[in-house]
């Protein structure tokens, strides 16, 4: 299913440019209403899992690289989708969770991640070791990037033959926000220059050379860019192509490469269309699943609160705010204001770091005792239309299916931006 990726750059060169969709969540719900619509649909399935979400000591899930294709290919059984349908990509795999100790410890870790996530059976792998480590700049230099970019590379391909498993694709560079997301308002965002580009894949080529991976090299796919997308907490930039004109025509000195758009949340089909048409047909997308999840779980708070006598006054929003209050650690840099800005951004900011909180036993038991008030029970329409207006009576067969439609508006949105359909 790798072809799929690799084919990417002809397909745009020879006028049929089309698109994917990676899916960078490790939320039960977000991955059944993916794999539900794959299963309805020809074209691979892109499932990503990043560096600080899943590693070999198993990242804040809790999982494993292994562990989590087993998890995903549980529920893909579930739902009748075959493995070889799923292209699974790690993502900024590099020194990123352990940036605050010394270079040679964190990149040790980082080899050793990436050595876990191709054993696991990844096969799109995106280097990056763009971030300084303690005692070095926050950012650094694009040799030395490329330089430890190509060793993390050498122990990915090592691994690969020792477990005799495919050769993976690669994708290379970064000039986005660390994993996680901005962590400030962001009004604008200037595109990549096309020259610095250039040169960032010009040293990664010299670099790749340098370690005899000239060969190798041929397997790299895709460089991380900034198109000009982004978000903040409330607030979301559009992609304006003219702006990133020069970027795009770059490929045009490229031709086995494309870039890869991360944080394309929240942009709308026209402008993913227009990504994809522009050479970013990798459009990475995470928060805005989850966001689309927690949306239509309170909204469903909300109507069990008004439905069914005994459930409470919006107990599960109730439960979050107590739990994201006792535990801060996931918001409290990244949000700021003073108490009613606070608790709305917890709650309701784009960034939605409510996502960390989910797998969370209180979280959980909330969500449960949401679904369990609501088995059985029939939801006006007429509260369908107040709560939850774009879910038709149809979709509403019960609560699970509900979150599954909500979330599967989003990725159809992707699907229909990138030319692939049901």
């Amino acid at each position: 299913m790798t072809r799929f990726l690799t084919n990417l750059a002809g397909a745009r060169r020879a006028g049929r440019p089309c698109g994917i969709a990676s899916v960078c969540s490790a939320h039960p719900t977000v991955l059944r209403a993916a794999l539900r619509r794959a299963a309805k649909r020809e074209g691979p399935l892109l499932i990503e899992a990043t560096c600080n979400q899943v590693n070999q000591f198993g990242g804040y899930t809790g999982m494993t690289p292994a562990d989590f294709i087993a998890f995903v290919e549980t529920i893909a059984r579930e739902e009748g989708v075959i493995r070889e349908k799923i292209i699974f990509g790690g993502d900024h795999l590099g020194p990123n969770p352990w940036r605050k100790e010394p270079a040679s410890v964190a990149l040790d870790k980082a080899a050793g991640m990436v050595e876990a996530y191709v054993a696991a059976g990844f096969t799109k792998i995106h280097l990056d070791a763009s971030m300084g480590c303690a005692g070095e700049p926050v950012a650094l230099d694009d040799q030395t990037v490329a330089e430890r970019a190509a060793a993390l590379c050498a122990i990915a391909e090592q691994t690969a033959r020792r477990v005799n498993l495919p050769l993976p694709v690669y994708i290379l560079g970064t000039e986005v926000p660390v994993p996680g997301g901005a962590d400030h308002a962001i009004a604008s965002v200037e595109p990549t220059a096309a020259g610095a580009a250039r040169e960032t894949i010009a040293v990664h080529r010299a670099a790749f050379a340098k370690a005899g991976l000239s060969d190798v090299f041929e397997r790299v796919i895709a460089f991380v860019v900034q198109p000009g997308v982004e978000f903040g907490s409330d607030n979301v930039v559009a992609y304006d192509p003219p702006r990133a004109a020069a970027l795009s025509a770059l490929l045009d000195e490229e031709p086995t490469l494309v870039f890869e758009a991360h944080s394309t949340d929240y942009q709308t089909e026209a402008a993913l269309a227009a990504l994809v048409a522009d050479g970013f047909p990798i459009l990475k997308v995470g928060p805005g699943l989850t966001f689309a999840y927690r949306e239509a779980l309170y909204a469903l708070d909300l109507v069990a609160s008004d439905i069914v006598p005994a459930y409470g006054d919006r107990p599960l929003a109730q439960a979050m705010e107590a739990l994201m209050l006792a535990v801060p650690d996931y918001w409290s840099g990244y949000y700021h204001g003073d108490e009613t800005a606070l608790r709305i951004q917890r709650h309701f900011s784009y960034s939605d770091r409510i996502r960390y909180y989910w797998t969370r036993p209180e979280a959980a038991a909330g969500v449960s005792a949401l679904l369990a008030a609501l088995d059985g029970v029939h939801i006006p329409e007429t509260v369908l239309h107040q709560y939850l207006p774009g879910i038709t009576p149809e979709e509403a067969g019960s609560a699970e299916d509900i979150l599954i439609a909500a979330v599967d508006r989003v990725l159809a949105i992707y699907d229909n931006a990138a030319a692939i359909r049901p």
